[in-house]
């Protein structure tokens, strides 16, 4: 039985609790450092919180160190791993090979997509080093990823949902060409949201200012199935930035679409326990929106960029079809409260709704609006409204409670069988009123207190005598019993055994080597010349500081396999930088050098 999972991202403790409740199979957070997000850090106090909500429902948490490390972070970053594995973490998500020489053991390791996990040669590598999961570049086919599938075993891991690298991960560099900040060392400066002039040989400006590296957000909601029957394990919703409403909306609308594909399948069971309650409808374009996209599923295409803007439209709500001094009418309803936003002149403009008269819309500012314009809801307050409202996660119970005049039992089993019981001594007189006494003992033991479990029935087994017993004292039992199973689910039923890491060789050129635990690891395995990182500085003058499997050409319907009359090269402007833009078309790849 494949055993499936819904991994949420958590800005901090709070995000993290929300996405269990939403019904997140593990959650995925970052520490105090060495995470590639630094925004999103938290302490290892709050991981470890984080862990024992999450266990009580079997759902997993996966700490991220996937920043590249320097010398001098070595002894820090092997503290804080092992300090993580102390808290109970269940995997620790990596980018730089360090980590493999520190000796760390009790622990999962997983793959980051840092690592430009885009080859079954890379996968299998990985695989036969000691790694459980690898988590694949966004840019990939389902067919690319049958093929690496075929040829490992390991856990896959694919992002189905949120912003998009350009760039193949871990191998962007574009950043560092315009300040110190590096995506690989959790600073990244998202210089593929700017505005570029796009030129030819000559200088000419064929497109003039426009955000033309920018994606549209990854949206893989209709694959969920085709991407099961590809063979991925873990379905991962990106944002570590995001607040916690995103969280829930997108958490919950992918658990709805993931338990219809699972309950179609039977090699196929979702990964953790209970039942989640969610008080709102999830709808994916009332959180951060800016276009959707399947991006490269089907194989390359082109309409997967957002050349206009980087940020949040929200929902299309149509066009103005009529204006006044005071008032427009659009084909959806608006409330008052709501937040719509436009283009006009090529700018994005936003405003607030002051009130709504049907489908009369006031706004508070006219400015951009004509006949003919789109208008989008970028905050839904009704939503929010909603949205923000605690959900919860039930794990369903059955109790069974013997009762005797020497004492009374209670055991609780939950839907997984696990069991506990607990018991209050007595001697217990009998009850003057047997029916009632046992509909009040029946009705308090079926109350859950505010924990995770949930009291599906309750069976009471009592021969011919009936006693009375004081309410608080069965209370007091529940709350006893109720705590022993929520302790009981913590305990990890999963053992870590030793890493096995085989003498296998290094199929490709190393990445990006910044430190010497780094350089031994690929010396072990057959790397006999370890080029120092780009990440450690230096000249960038004529490297390659992007590749992607993203074509400005193919986008702009220049695709020079299909004849583009286009020739000579084409660059990328912005102030005083300029990017030559180089084309693999073999390959399906661009290339950005910097001139």
């Amino acid at each position: 039985m494949r055993r499936i999972e819904l991994l949420a991202s958590a800005r901090d403790l709070a995000t993290a609790i929300a996405a269990i409740d939403c019904g997140a199979d593990a959650v995925y957070i970052g520490a105090s450092e060495f995470g590639a997000r630094s925004e999103a850090a938290n302490s290892v106090e709050d991981i470890a919180r984080a862990v024992d909500y999450a266990h009580v429902f079997g759902v997993k948490v996966y700490a991220t160190l996937n920043t590249l490390l320097f010398d001098s972070e070595l002894e820090s970053a092997e503290r804080l791993a092992r300090r993580l594995v102390e808290a109970g973490v269940d995997a620790l998500i990596i980018q730089d090979m360090a980590y493999m020489r520190m000796g760390i053991e009790g622990i999962d390791f997983h793959a980051s997509t840092q690592m430009c996990n885009t080859s079954p040669e890379q996968v299998k590598f990985l695989e036969e080093c000691g790694f459980t999961r690898v988590i694949l570049e966004r840019g990939l086919s389902l067919e690319e990823i049958r093929k690496i599938r075929r040829d490992t075993e390991i856990g896959l891991e694919v992002f189905v949902h949120g912003a998009i690298c350009v760039s193949h991960s871990g191998v962007c560099y574009l950043g560092r060409t315009m300040s110190e900040r590096s995506g690989n060392r959790g600073t990244c400066s998202q210089p593929c949201r700017l505005t570029y002039d796009l030129t030819e040989d000559s200088g000419r400006v064929i497109i003039k200012g426009k955000h033309l590296l920018s994606l549209h957000d990854l949206n893989l909601s209709g694959q969920i199935g085709n991407l099961l029957d590809a063979g991925i394990d873990s379905f991962k919703i990106e944002g570590r930035l995001k607040d916690r409403i995103y969280v829930k909306n997108i958490v919950s609308h992918y658990r709805r679409i993931l338990d219809e594909a699972i309950a179609s399948r039977k090699d196929c069971a979702r990964s953790s326990t209970g039942e989640s309650v969610v008080c709102f409808d999830p709808n994916p374009e009332k959180s951060f929106y800016r276009g959707f996209t399947e991006y490269f599923i089907d194989g390359r295409r082109f309409g997967v960029a957002s050349f206009d803007t980087p940020k949040s439209l929200g929902e299309p709500l149509g066009k103005v079809k009529k204006r006044g001094d005071v008032w427009f009418e659009i084909s959806s309803p608006l409330a008052s409260g709501d937040g719509i936003c436009l283009f006009a002149e090529g700018q994005l403009i936003g405003t607030n709704v002051n009130r709504v008269d049907g489908r009369r819309i006031f706004p508070a500012s006219m400015e951009g609006l004509s006949e003919g314009v789109e208008i989008f809801r970028n905050s839904d307050r009704e939503f929010i409204r909603q949205a923000e409202r605690d959900c919860r996660r039930e794990i369903g119970c059955e109790a069974s409670l013997t009762l005797s005049e020497e004492r009374i039992v209670l055991k609780i089993t939950d839907c997984e069988g696990v069991e506990v019981s607990a018991e209050a001594e007595g001697p217990f007189e009998r009850a003057e009123n047997e029916e009632q006494a046992l509909n009040n003992i029946r009705n308090h033991i079926m109350k859950s207190g505010g924990t995770a479990s949930r009291m599906d029935r309750a069976y009471i087994s009592h021969g011919d005598f009936i006693p009375f017993v004081a309410l608080s004292k069965i209370n007091a039992l529940r709350r006893t019993t109720l705590e022993l199973l929520a302790e009981k689910r913590k305990k990890p039923a999963r053992r870590y055994p030793k890493r096995e890491e085989k003498p296998v060789k290094y199929p490709f050129e190393p990445l990006n080597i910044t430190n010497s635990l780094a350089e031994r690891f690929y010396r072990d395995h057959g790397v006999e010349y370890a080029t120092p990182g780009i990440d450690l500085g230096g000249d960038f003058h004529g490297r390659c500081v992007m590749t992607s499997p993203y074509c400005i050409r193919r986008e702009t319907g220049e695709c020079l396999k299909e004849n583009s009359e286009r020739g000579g090269n084409l660059y990328l402007l912005r102030g005083t930088k300029r990017y030559r833009l180089e084309f693999d078309c073999n390959n399906c790849l661009m290339r950005i050098i910097y001139e």
